[in-house]
């Protein structure tokens, strides 16, 4: 291993990983990809299409080829960029893309089949014949598609996420960055500086240019000292600002622990939402390559990552270097690695007369035309005036210039403009509100002017927000013009690599134009250019300039695409927050929950809910049997169930009953205080939306009950309509799902348990008769809501507490009703009630269904206008016969399943002859059997007709006999009594 001299590592200390099974050693301060260098390995991977050889081409995130699979295990993490890994001892990393070893790969044989893989080949190839798809082309596409692999394992690392809030968000600690942060820091603006590299510095660290006549790293020194003394500045290392959202939100990710073996108790990652009324985007510029006849071997490299290697880390990638460039900050690479005694073998610049700026062979007016070597550089052909030499080199730098780091400006579609002078996009005007770009960013290169554009950037977005800040004095640096030429590829016969990872030629760009594929977005997927985790970075403005060249156009008339989020790749873990496993989400607990846990309870997901799906006893070996022993109590006796999960919006104000009645399909205006009615919503298409009720607690303040699935959805319903659609009608909505908790209490001995739970109200039948509400007292003095309505066709009503109070009520009830046979049940034996009283619920309800096909045809008013009231009289939706209808097998042994379609006996099973399909299914202890509700054709007409149920995914079939949907008191005398 051997290294230049200088660089910013530690020599002190020795750091062991391996690559590819064997073992070597870097210093603190390394990537891998330095550390690679440093032990004299330049292959490092394959491309995508092609599998051909592939080194390290860069030096920071805009990295296309040295994409390896770091770690082992669960742990193994695919595509990560060897430029952006921080060495720490023990890393394991490996070659990704191949079959077989690195330097013999078996898939290299699709380069000698290049031909056949074009630009646009899977459109050509892969649509004829059609019966192959599934059978060949489908199965090798899957086999070969993808960089790296996955572990299959979960990942056991920890992952966070948090949100930050500042005045002044700077994105990039080079030296734009750093004198943004400077100034706005100095000012007591809250700030915060955000940088991807594990160090702040940017390309101060990787160039020889003095500051105040002493290294640059003196100064980034003494900065870094005072920004460990603000309090008002956060300075967020190793963070990617990844994208640009709304209303000034940056999402970025924190590498907390990427540079640890493990984590060692803390988070992997962390992902960050920062809202900031002022963004300063200081991200710098990516070096541009020129494309060449076999430009992509390893060892060909961008110039500017040479010199960040040479000085930075103190490796080259070989003893003997060429450089190709097209403008003077090619040649400062060559004086630096001169100074650093590597062999600069000669510099060819396509400018004619331009000069050497130092001693070193210099071919002015050449062109590079062509390499050789198999898994490595080792010459160049060297073209001037038409006669060609071939020159012995281990390395070449190229550079074609810089390209501003546009992507967080375009993230609000801004189009970048462009500059002639710089031959690169610049961002424009019309990118994220209040972001200013500084620096290289800005097209402000030379040190000088990335300071000052820093400073200045940060002055003016302060004085936005009404805060002044002073210029610091800033050191004095380097502001040396760099001239070039509109180079942008050498034209020959042999492949021209444009985009390195993606494999896409001059020549894949040349076939696009003359399939016509000339407009960019078209170029783009026509050849896969820019795709994936690479993003154009270094390849998308040479590829606008070959387009530009075919069509006769300049580079601004062909335009460029907009870039999106993320700006590089980020973990699917790390956006997830570690809301995995039991954390996917957060669960909702009724206000039982706790109590019913301690009955044994056994929950079930519903939504975002946990709730109570029964309540199993000792000697009980199935749910079955729980379930059932709680249907039967309920039905003999009484059963008690939370229902709080349902939703519950307070509508109140003078229009409350008008603003009702135009949500819901019946009436609500005419409804009388301390009355119920249940309501059908629909949508604006005229089908069924949600159901619930509607009780008046008084003249301007109505309680209304959706289903647990629709309580969000159906709650931004009425706030689209009540502040969009109608905000002249005086009323005010809250939701109060969460503040009430609410218990069914069902059964025929429902009213004598609720007797002596209520403070002195009456609840005969004469004076709270079915459909009733009412506010009162219960427990002495606990106010509460009472509704007389049933879902089950038992006698039943719903109580509701404020919500702290709801266990207390359960257990309360339970103690007071032992002798009723006071039982509490699930949402399984919810579900068996109202399914044998024929409701309709939420598999009804799926936005298939009409008022019409639910038997509710009739609620839908003539008398007044509703949303989706006209639309549900649509002659398609009138002209329906499938309507809700019972079902219940012929054998009594045999299965009803929930999703059977419907048939005639005999008739043939396809779409043709398709009658309808079950929607709900349970075993019925009332009736003794299974039994379904579903959508029958004529099925008002068919009662007592016997038909057939299929699933052919299990191969069942099932007689079934068409019998009401209420199998349990039909006339409804017992829900009345």
């Amino acid at each position: 291993m051997t290294r230049l001299s200088g660089g910013l590592v530690d020599r002190s200390q020795r750091l062991s990983f391996s690559f590819d099974g064997k073992t070597f050693t870097g210093h603190p301060g390394d990537t891998l990809a330095s550390a690679l260098l440093a032990n004299d390995i330049r292959l490092v991977g394959r491309s995508f299409k092609y599998h051909r050889p592939r080194g390290l081409f860069a030096a920071g995130s805009e990295e296309p080829n040295a994409l390896v699979e770091l770690r082992e295990g669960a742990r193994q993490e695919p595509n990560t960029r060897a430029t952006m890994a921080e060495l720490y001892d023990g890393l394991v990393a490996k070659s990704q893309n191949r079959v077989g070893s690195l330097a013999f790969d078996l898939l290299a044989v699709n380069d000698l089949a290049s031909p056949f893989f074009a630009a646009g080949f899977y459109y050509k190839t892969f649509m004829w014949p059609k019966a192959f798809w599934e059978k060949l082309y489908e199965p090798a596409i899957r086999k070969a598609a993808g960089l790296g692999s996955l572990s299959m394992l979960p990942d056991p690392d920890e992952y966070d996420k948090g949100f930050l809030h500042c005045d002044l968000l700077v994105i990039g600690g080079g030296a734009a960055g750093l004198a943004a942060a400077l100034t706005a820091a100095r000012a007591g603006a809250k700030v915060i500086l955000a940088d991807e590299d594990f160090r702040l510095g940017g390309r101060l660290l990787a160039e020889t240019n003095p500051l105040d006549d002493a290294p640059a790293t003196e100064w980034l020194a003494r900065v870094e000292a005072e920004f460990a003394a603000l309090p008002n500045l956060r300075v967020m290392r190793r963070t990617t600002v990844f994208g640009a959202f709304d209303h000034g939100i940056y999402g970025a990710v924190e590498r907390v622990a990427d540079h640890l073996a493990t984590p060692g108790g803390a988070v992997r990652q962390t992902l960050w939402r920062i809202t900031a009324k002022r963004i300063v985007l200081a991200a710098g510029a990516t070096e541009r390559h020129i494309p060449f006849a076999n430009n992509d071997r390893p060892g060909v490299m961008l110039a500017g990552a040479l010199r960040a290697y040479a000085n930075r880390w103190a490796v080259a990638p070989a003893k003997t270097v060429a450089i190709f460039t097209n403008n003077d900050d090619g040649h400062r690479t060559a004086l630096d690695l001169a100074a650093k005694g590597v062999e600069i073998v000669g510099v060819i610049d396509p400018r004619a007369g331009v000069k050497a700026l130092g001693n070193y062979p210099l071919f002015s007016g050449a062109v590079v035309s062509d390499t050789r070597g198999r898994l490595g550089l080792s010459r160049i052909e060297v073209t001037r005036e038409g006669r060609s030499q071939w020159i012995e080199a281990g390395a070449l730098g190229v550079s074609g210039g810089w390209n501003p780091n546009v992507h967080l400006a375009s993230h609000h579609r801004g189009r970048p403009v462009w500059d002639d002078t710089l031959l690169a996009f610049v961002p424009g005007k019309d990118g994220p509100p209040g972001l200013t770009p500084a620096g290289a960013a800005a097209g402000r290169g030379s040190t000088a002017a990335a300071l000052a554009s820093g400073a200045e950037a940060a002055r003016a977005a302060l004085a936005e927000i009404g805060m002044s800040a002073a210029l610091p004095a800033l050191p004095r640096a380097e502001d040396r013009p760099v001239a070039q030429a509109a180079f942008w590829h050498v034209p020959g016969k042999g492949r021209a690599w444009v985009d390195f990872q993606n494999d896409v030629t001059v020549k894949d760009i040349k076939l696009a134009h003359q399939e016509n594929m000339r407009p960019v977005e078209h170029l783009k997927r026509w050849t896969t250019l820019g795709m994936a985790t690479d993003q154009g970075k270094t390849a998308n403005v040479s590829a606008l300039a070959v387009m530009a060249e075919l069509t006769g156009k300049t580079i601004p008339e062909t335009g460029t695409t907009i870039f999106r989020p993320p700006y590089t790749g980020v973990a699917l873990s790390v956006l997830g927050g570690g809301d995995t496993g039991t954390h996917f989400r957060p669960r909702r607990l009724t206000p039982t929950h706790e109590w019913a846990k301690a009955q044994g309870a056994v929950f079930v997901e519903v939504g975002q809910w946990m709730r109570a799906q029964y309540f199993p006893r000792p000697g009980e070996k199935t749910w079955r049997e729980t379930v059932d022993r709680e249907v039967l109590a309920t039905r003999a006796g009484v059963g008690l169930c939370d229902v709080t999960t349902l939703g519950k919006v307070d509508v109140q104000g003078a229009d409350a009953g008008e603003f009702l009645d135009r949500l819901y399909a019946n009436a609500m205006k005419s409804l009388k205080v301390g009355m119920v009615r249940y309501g059908l919503m629909l949508r604006e298409d005229g089908h069924a939306y949600d159901d619930g009720t509607c009780a008046r607690l008084a003249e301007d303040h109505y309680v209304v009950t959706t289903t647990t699935a629709q309580a969000g959805p159906v709650y931004r319903h009425m706030e689209f309509a009540r502040q969009c659609l109608w905000p002249e009608l005086d009323v005010q909505l809250i939701s109060t799902t969460d503040a009430w908790a609410q218990i069914s209490v069902a059964g025929p001995n429902a009213r004598r348990l609720l007797e002596r739970v209520v403070d002195g109200f009456d609840l005969s039948n004469a004076a709270f008769p079915f459909m009733a509400c009412a506010e009162m007292t219960v427990c002495g003095g606990l106010r509460a809501r009472l509704f007389r309505i049933s879902f089950s066709g038992e006698l039943a009503y719903e109580i509701a507490v404020p919500a702290r109070y709801g266990a207390a009520l359960m257990g309360r009830m339970v103690e007071l009703g032992a002798d009723l046979g006071a039982t509490p049940y699930g949402t399984e034996a919810l579900g068996v009630l109202r399914i044998e009283k024929g409701h309709a619920a939420g598999n009804e309800l799926n936005g298939q269904t009409t008022a019409q096909m639910l038997g509710m045809g009739r609620m839908v008013s003539t008398k007044k206008d509703a949303i989706g009231a006209v639309m549900s009289r649509r002659e398609g939706l009138t002209a329906e016969t499938r309507v809700l209808v019972g079902l219940q097998p012929v054998d009594p042994a045999q299965p009803v399943t929930a999703g059977m379609h419907l048939f005639t006996q005999g008739a043939p099973r396809n779409t043709a002859t398709d009658q309808g399909w079950i929607t709900s299914a349970c075993y019925s202890p009332h009736v003794g059997s299974m039994i379904g509700l579903g959508f029958l054709a004529g099925g008002a007409e068919r009662l007592g007709d016997v038909i057939v149920g299929a699933n052919p995914l299990q191969g069942q079939e099932t007689a079934l006999r068409v019998v009401s949907a209420h199998f349990v008191d039909p006339e409804g005398g017992r829900l009345r009594d």
